[in-house]
């Protein structure tokens, strides 16, 4: 084999050009050693998944990180709202009437475009789960306008910078029906996260996997987090979904001292959901999570 010989200074180019290279690569930055996050910007105080909600959460000195759920409206806009129907239980109508249980299906988020979907009003009717709620009328938010919103209060008021558990949701049976296939929801909503330039300090979490598989195969430098509420083990749910994630998010009553034990050994960390009482959040620390997902930021 004829060997080649390069001149010093092409060499030299070659290692700058990689270096070029790997700076442009996104730099993931520390997470909370412990990740107080606030349920839907706090929902035992705020009306959920709101802007008003996610600056409330933000005034509490040990939250951390503003959880929220996003899902995608008829025109293709990332909304910021939990429900695929618009909740009966605390909506109204543009006019301010109530939305009978029986229609509840009429207002699908993902059969609605996004400034019909802004009109309906959150906030003014009572909570029956969540009597200590403000009531205050405000509506259903843009991804993009609800990151601008906390971006921009972070800058003005000197706060830190906080995270964003993002979920997305959406299931297999849901398709077509009430969210788009995974592969468009995560299109969308990278282009969102990207646009905003927030992906250091962003966790895409979901029961449907499939998403999160996704982001884990084509961003992998975006940390992800999987939800589960079963009664599979550790083990069983870390084999299901097929990689190891960055969170392990169970329902708070499936935490032991093995499964942190567990998780801990192969590098996830352990959040459990939705934690809403002091007794609580103090055992579970006890335990060791790294993180706590509660509708009452004042207890965080």
């Amino acid at each position: 084999m004829k060997k080649l010989f390069y001149p010093l200074g092409i060499l030299l180019l070659g290692i700058a050009a990689c270096s070029v290279k790997k700076s442009t690569t996104m730099t993931q930055v520390a997470f909370p050693n412990f990740s107080a996050e606030a349920h839907r910007g706090g929902r035992g105080l705020v009306p959920e998944n709101t802007i008003l909600a996610m600056k409330d959460a933000m005034s509490y000195p040990n939250v951390t990180t503003l959880e929220m759920d996003t899902h995608i409206t008829k025109d293709g806009k990332v909304v910021v709202t939990h429900d695929d129907y618009l909740s009966p239980g605390f909506m109204l109508t543009p006019e301010g009437n109530e939305i009978p249980a029986s229609d509840a299906k009429k207002y699908n988020v993902f059969k609605m475009d996004y400034e019909l979907l802004k009109t309906f009003n959150i906030g003014t009717k009572f909570h029956k789960d969540f009597p200590q709620q403000k009531k205050v009328k405000t509506y259903i938010p843009l991804l993009a306008d609800l990151i601008d919103e906390v971006q921009n209060e972070i800058k003005t008021k000197n706060k830190k910078q906080y995270f964003y558990n993002i979920e997305t949701k959406c299931s297999a049976k849901g398709d077509g029906v009430s969210n788009p296939t995974p592969d468009v929801f995560v299109k969308l909503l990278m282009e969102v996260i990207k646009s905003k330039k927030i992906e250091p300090y962003v966790v895409i979490q979901s029961f449907d996997k499939r998403t999160i598989q996704i982001i884990n195969k084509e961003y992998p430098n975006i940390r992800t987090s999987f939800l589960v509420a079963n009664k599979k083990t550790y083990e069983q749910n870390i084999a299901d979904l097929g990689y190891k994630p960055f969170i392990l998010s169970p329902a708070y009553q499936m935490v032991n001292a093995e499964m942190i034990k567990k998780a801990h050994a192969d590098g996830i960390k352990v959040i459990p959901w939705t934690v809403n009482t002091d007794k609580e959040i103090k055992e579970l620390k006890a335990l060791g999570v790294d993180g706590i997902i509660s509708d009452y930021t004042n207890l965080l």
